[in-house]
């Protein structure tokens, strides 16, 4: 598998402790901000230069941009302009070498938790999901017919385009995966819908999974079952611990959950899975801050680690 790491437009921290770690690719967050144009070629050139100046090689772009994938999720009057965006990019994408998308379909809320000051091991600190502490987005509403059908609008305009410049789009679950968040419906929420997603509305070969592995464990699904039914859609992974229930889970360290982590990696060996592989929602360590709860620099450091010996003691060491 190919070892990534999440970076953000601008270096930072977690930059410096990606390469110090030994990760050589990014999955890449692309600039939010109005000097920024998805369409303009010269602007990605320079952000990936950024990279490639640094010793990183961008592979994966996480999240689709959100200035055009909100509207297009919910439906609304600049979605056909949003997708127009989308479109072209792709073929900016491809003549830099970035070969696929991480995306979701959580409309007007995205990923979600409850609290961020939940204590872990030694002191840190992690995230929570607990129903009983949400408060509903004032104004947000959107049925499940609504997102099925945006979806559809959503595949039928893009991957033509996407198989024509050959790339993979990759669809995140939601988290968490609740049917409903206040009026906001949710539909990537368990196994039989995604597959619905990936393979029965537009059957393709550049649509398929981001195979994160929590997201699953909380749905209740068997998460090795899974992996060995999506096999042959997973095109990235999201290397992620948890530990509870949908009624109530939290983040963990990567190696204190409820999941095995190695035995996970030894089953994407087994399967011939190799696919570029990224850890996911980290613990914050005691005494540090961070703006991103998740996200934070010294549990990514420690989870880099461990998945990165996990890998050469299943797989060996690459050169």
């Amino acid at each position: 598998m190919l070892l990534t790491d999440y970076f953000r437009s601008e270096p930072d921290v977690t930059w410096d402790y990606a390469k110090q770690s030994g990760v050589n690719y990014g999955v890449i967050r692309l600039p939010e901000n109005k000097g920024f144009d998805l369409t303009d070629k010269s602007h990605w050139a320079a952000v990936h230069k950024r990279f490639t100046d640094y010793g990183i090689t961008p592979v994966i772009v996480e999240p689709m941009p959100n200035e055009v994938h909100d509207h297009i999720k919910a439906g609304d009057a600049l979605r056909d302009e949003s997708i127009e965006k989308v479109l072209k990019m792709l073929p900016i994408m491809r003549g830099l070498g970035i070969g696929g998308i991480c995306f979701n379909w959580m409309a007007h809320i995205g990923w979600l938790r409850t609290r961020s000051d939940i204590l872990e091991r030694g002191g840190a600190f992690v995230t929570e999901y607990d129903p009983a502490d949400f408060t509903p987005k004032a104004g947000a509403k959107i049925t499940e017919k609504e997102l099925w059908d945006n979806y559809e609008y959503f595949l039928k305009a893009v991957m033509p385009v996407a198989e024509k410049y050959d790339i993979n789009l990759a669809l995140h679950p939601d988290d968490p995966p609740v049917p409903k968040l206040g009026d906001v419906s949710r539909i990537m929420i368990n196994v039989d819908n995604i597959k619905k997603a990936i393979y029965d509305i537009y059957p393709s070969k550049n649509l398929g999974l981001t195979m994160c592995q929590a997201n699953f464990y909380i749905m209740g699904a068997d998460v090795e079952k899974t992996i060995e039914e999506f096999a042959e859609k997973i095109f990235f992974v999201h290397f992620r611990n948890t530990t509870g229930t949908l009624k109530k889970f939290r983040e963990t360290f990567h190696d204190n959950g409820d999941l095995d982590m190695a035995k996970l990696l030894r089953l994407y060996t087994k399967l011939g899975i190799d696919v570029p592989i990224r850890v996911d929602h980290v613990p914050t360590m005691k005494g540090e801050n961070t703006e991103v709860a998740g996200y934070a620099a010294m549990g990514r450091l420690f989870a880099i680690g461990y998945l990165k010996g996990l890998l050469e003691a299943i797989q060996g060491k690459k050169e």
